[in-house]
């Protein structure tokens, strides 16, 4: 009965909304995923941003810990840092395994929908999404759902370029949430970007802002960037 009234719930939610913002039903896609359980990010979760071999930032500002895992290469010019720093010691070690695990527990998950074109002005319920090829984004991106809706992101074989994009939570939906596992390269420029990243290669930010935790099995450089952690 409980997970009745939990789906009749969520077909309230779809109606609301749809009601509200005048979305069509097509911009909505429910899926069975809502409320499964994301992948702890273990000690990786203290981190706004956690590199491999190098952490480069440039005017830019970062609220939560930074971390280089594989050495001590972490350059800081004339941006502010509210966190703690590591670099090459055990604290930042611990976390990249820990964010290794993660990636590795969500790239493993089964997909519900797979996604094409650059997501502007889709709106999206919690559930996993998937590209099959890399993925280029540009517009808004609303994700609406409950509090406790998990949305999980995988781009597979190629690289998440972000340029103008934003992402926009609704309905109750919570950054903390939203996870974007990606086989290769992460670029943002001028984004409005949200959710967790868990890159297989580097991540570059140029400009615009970042609520989440950035999370790379290489570099991170951020260029202008404002970084928040949930």
């Amino acid at each position: 009965m409980n997970k009745c009234k939990g789906y009749s719930k969520m077909l309230f939610l779809a109606v609301l909304t749809i009601s509200v913002l005048g979305l069509s039903a097509s911009s909505i896609a429910w899926s069975g995923s809502t409320f499964q359980a994301a992948p702890s990010l273990g000690t990786a979760q203290s981190f706004a941003i956690l590199g491999g071999p190098a952490v480069t930032l440039t005017n830019s500002m970062v609220i939560g810990d930074v971390g280089v895992a594989l050495s001590t290469a972490f350059t800081n010019t004339e941006s502010l840092i509210a966190g703690d720093i590591h670099a090459g010691d055990v604290v930042a070690a611990q976390a990249y395994n820990d964010f290794l695990s993660a990636s590795n527990a969500l790239a493993a998950k089964q997909c519900d929908v797979v996604l094409t074109g650059t997501l502007a002005g889709e709106t999206l319920a919690p559930g996993v999404y998937c590209f099959d090829a890399a993925a280029t984004l540009t517009g808004q991106l609303i994700l609406a759902g409950p509090s406790n809706g998990i949305w999980i992101f995988k781009i597979g074989a190629g690289a998440l370029t972000g340029t103008s994009f934003s992402v926009v939570m609704a309905n109750g939906g919570q950054v903390n949430n939203v996870y974007w596992q990606v086989a290769q390269a992460v670029t943002m420029t001028d984004s409005e970007f949200k959710g967790t990243i868990l890159a297989g290669a580097a991540i570059t930010m140029t400009r615009g802002t970042f609520v989440g935790h950035a999370l790379a099995e290489a570099a991170v450089t951020l260029t202008g960037v404002s970084v928040y952690k949930p």
